[in-house]
C-alpha cells in the first residue's frame, strides 16, 4: 500500500484508536514546559493529534491548542473528547492548511511527524511559529524490554502471516537506537535541537494488545485473511504461553528545535 494511503488508514476505526492507543509520559510535558515554554496561555499547533493522546495533556498544562488532523473520523472523536476545552480541531493535512503566520508559540507532533512531506514541513512550521518559537517532535520506538521472550517468539507469527517481515527480526535495546535526525537538524530556519529520551512499559491482555495492533497502519493494510491468521497466532501465543498478559517497552525521543529570535543576524 502506498505511503499516502497508509497515512490515512488510521481514520478507519477512530473509536478503537481512542481506546487502544496509549498516552505519553508526563515527563515529556514537563520537559516541554522547560524547553519550549509550554504553560498557561501558550499557543500550540498540534500536527496529527489523532484522538487526543497528547492533546489533553497539552491542555492540562494551560495551552490553547489548534489540532490539525487529516482524518475526518479521528477529528470527530477529538472534538467530542475536547468539548469545552480550549481546543480548535482543524480537519486538514498540515501541508494544505492555511496556517496564520507567526500564530504559534509551539508546534508539536507526537508520533506523526514522519507522515509529513519533508519537502515542505520545515518551511511551513517555521512560518506558523513566532520568532523564537519551538518545534517539538516526539518519536516512539518499541524496544527490547518488558516481556522480551514474547516479542522474540511472536516473530514466528509475523514470518508466517506477514510477507513483509524480514527473517530473524529482533527488538533492539534502547541504547542501540540512534537519534532520529532529518532536515530540521540541518535547516538554517532552526537553532540546534535539544533531545531527551524517556522509557515506559505498558501491560496488555490479549484483547487489548490485538486492539492496539489494529490501530497500526501496517497491520491494517494486511490482506484480511492474513491479518486474521496473524492475530489468531498472536492472541493464542499470549493466552497459551504467556498467561494472558504481556508488557511492551516503549522508547520516546523528544526533540525541541527553536526558530531564531527576531533580528538575529
Amino acid at each position: 500500500m502506498a505511503e499516502r494511503q497508509l497515512r490515512t488508514i488510521f481514520d478507519e476505526d477512530a473509536a478503537l484508536y481512542a481506546e487502544a492507543r496509549p498516552g505519553y509520559p508526563d515527563a515529556i510535558f514537563a520537559s516541554l514546559g522547560e524547553l519550549a515554554e509550554l504553560g498557561p496561555g501558550a499557543r500550540v499547533v498540534e500536527i496529527g493529534p489523532g484522538t487526543g493522546q497528547a492533546t489533553l495533556a497539552l491542555v492540562a498544562r494551560g495551552a490553547h491548542v489548534v489540532a490539525v488532523e487529516l482524518g475526518a473520523n479521528l477529528a470527530a472523536v477529538l472534538r467530542e473528547r475536547t468539548a469545552g476545552q480550549p481546543v480548535e480541531v482543524v480537519e486538514s493535512a498540515f501541508e494544505h492548511w492555511a496556517a496564520p503566520p507567526a500564530s504559534a508559540d509551539l508546534v508539536t507532533s507526537f508520533t506523526a511527524w514522519h507522515w509529513l512531506d519533508p519537502a515542505v514541513r520545515a518551511d511551513r512550521v517555521a512560518a506558523v511559529l513566532r520568532p523564537g518559537g519551538a518545534l517539538a517532535t516526539v518519536t516512539t520506538e518499541h524496544v527490547l524490554g518488558g516481556t522480551a521472550d514474547f516479542f522474540a517468539d511472536v516473530q514466528e507469527c509475523y514470518e508466517r502471516w506477514d510477507p513483509a517481515t524480514p527473517p530473524g527480526l529482533r527488538l533492539q535495546p534502547a541504547d542501540a537506537i540512534p537519534p532520529v535526525t532529518d532536515e530540521i537538524d540541518d535547516s538554517p530556519l532552526f537553532q540546534p535541537a535539544v533531545r531527551r529520551r524517556y522509557r515506559a512499559d505498558v501491560t496488555y491482555d490479549a484483547r487489548g494488545y490485538l486492539d492496539l495492533l489494529s490501530t497500526y497502519s501496517g497491520h491494517r493494510a494486511l490482506r484480511p485473511d492474513l491479518r486474521r491468521g496473524l492475530f489468531d497466532c498472536i492472541g493464542g501465543l499470549i493466552e497459551n504461553r504467556y498467561g494472558g498478559t504481556i508488557t511492551k517497552a516503549y522508547l520516546y525521543e523528544l526533540r525541541v528545535a527553536r526558530t531564531w529570535p527576531k533580528n538575529t543576524p
